[in-house]
């Protein structure tokens, strides 16, 4: 059993459901009162049909139902879901600020959240005023706030708006002072809900590095739509879908899952998966002699960029309305020559080959590159280059798109390359296929250090100037 497995509870919940009540009508809710001061005033057998006319006032709307997870102590849990999903009603039964209808909530240790935007906060109190209030909201002592004050304010970088009333900020700076206060209260769990998108990039780069950091020593539960954010903070992600439990496991194929519904929920149900065959169409050309890369190369220090290349898995997971296929991928030198192996620093070209099954306008073909965790380090599709002049595909077509490209450097590790080809524009396209892991690559050696990735170097000079 692995450390964190056996790591103390800090969250657990067990069908955990919230009931909500709605009226038509605004006496329906007092006369529901009535119903049951009467009938805990009565005999057993006269309270049953009192409290049945007294439901009969509103309707029952479940927003979340039987929902079940365990968090242990310095593990980093994501939840993702849709707007409306339960997420916010679940962090706040998490917290305290709602009681559950159903199930069991055990909760062990200080809870810093950062919910609601505003939330917590007097909007005609200064900023200032605001840490104290809400400081203390969260178990801080006068003094001990006192004693942070200063690092709360650098921290937040609101300038003089720290003496003006908050219902004067803007929603970015509601955020940095409600983070600033949280990431002051020595708190042994953070519950960070989706505010942070309202953030700008300075600060929500300040905060993703403070959250880095915590994780080490603390217990996180991050709510976000940014599924490259929960793959890159948390190991595993809960699901929520209208209330319930969608799927609970590794944070990237919880955001893959996911991803993979969006898109049915816009386009049409899909299947996940793969049609290996296309007897209709001509088969794709296979290259059996492939070369080696680091055969040309002189230098054979250790710390060379040594990248290998697997073939493409046409068996590989993927989802979309299968108007066409994608039927190979390639990574290959400038000339075209597919490879087996691959330096970092050299000039490649990945192509794209997919079968049209049914006439198309506009085909976008692209990929990414992620790392072992899910997290996008670079990509690119074709839309761009002809959106100008868009192709029109008829059926029984075979389309190829090439991307070339200098290798950047990659630190040692398995990534994956996920093609895909839609129909439309960046903004508002159909999924065709998507395929999450057509190829793999695998970096042996490398010389770098820090980083995702490393960006080959034009130019790097030292040079000695006079002072003067």
């Amino acid at each position: 059993m692995s450390s964190e497995q056996s790591a103390p509870i800090a969250i657990r919940a067990a069908g955990v459901g919230k009931c909500f009540h709605t009226y038509e009508r605004p006496q329906d809710r007092l006369l529901q009162s009535l119903w049951r001061l009467a009938a805990r005033a009565l005999p057993g057998a006269w309270r049953a049909p009192l409290l049945r006319r007294a439901e009969r006032c509103s309707r029952q709307y479940w927003a979340l139902h039987e929902v079940s997870f365990e968090l242990r102590r310095g593990e980093t849990f994501g939840i993702i879901g849709r707007n409306g999903s339960g997420k916010s009603t679940l962090l706040q039964i998490l917290c305290g600020t709602l009681a559950p209808s159903a199930g069991e909530i055990e909760v062990n240790g200080r809870v810093a959240a950062l919910l609601e935007l505003g939330s917590g906060f007097n909007p005609d109190y200064t900023g200032r005023e605001n840490i104290y209030m809400n400081g203390q909201l969260l178990g801080l002592t006068r003094r001990q706030i006192d004693e942070r004050l200063e690092a709360i304010i650098a921290f937040a970088d609101i300038g003089d708006f720290i003496e003006q009333p908050v219902k004067t900020y803007s929603s970015g700076m509601f955020v940095r002072l409600a983070f600033a206060v949280i990431a002051h209260v020595d708190a042994d769990i953070l519950v960070i809900d989706e505010a942070l998108a309202v953030g700008d990039a300075f600060f929500t780069q300040k905060c993703m590095r403070f959250l880095r950091q915590f994780r080490e020593t603390g217990t996180i539960l991050f709510v976000s739509h940014d599924t490259a954010a929960v793959k890159s903070l948390c190991r595993r992600a809960l699901w929520l879908e209208k209330g319930q439990v969608q799927m609970n496991g590794s944070a990237r194929e919880v955001s893959e899952r996911y991803l993979e519904a969006f898109y049915e929920s816009q386009q049409g149900q899909g299947t996940t998966t793969r049609m290996r065959e296309h007897p209709e169409l001509p088969p794709v050309p296979v290259v059996t002699e492939r070369r080696d890369a680091r055969a040309a190369w002189l230098n054979q220090s250790n710390l060379r960029n040594d990248i290998e290349i697997f073939e493409f898995d046409a068996g590989a997971r993927s989802f979309g309305t299968r108007a066409a296929s994608i039927c190979a991928v390639e990574l290959c030198d400038g000339g075209g020559a597919p490879l087996k192996w691959v330096v970092g620093g050299e000039a490649v070209l990945l192509t794209v080959a997919a079968d049209v099954r049914e006439a198309i306008d506009s085909p976008i073909v692209g990929f990414y590159v992620k790392d072992r965790l899910g997290q996008i380090l670079f990509g690119e599709n074709t839309y761009l280059t002809y959106h100008d002049a868009p192709l029109s595909v008829d059926a029984g077509t075979r389309v190829q798109a090439r991307f070339g490209f200098i290798m950047p450097y990659l630190p040692k590790g398995e990534y994956a390359v996920c093609v895909a080809i839609a129909a439309g524009s960046n903004d508002s396209h159909t999924q065709l296929e998507w395929i999450h892991d057509a190829m793999i690559l695998r970096s042996e050696s490398s010389h770098v250090a820090g980083g995702l990735v490393g960006v080959p170097m034009q130019r790097i000079e030292l040079e000695m100037v006079d002072g003067g």
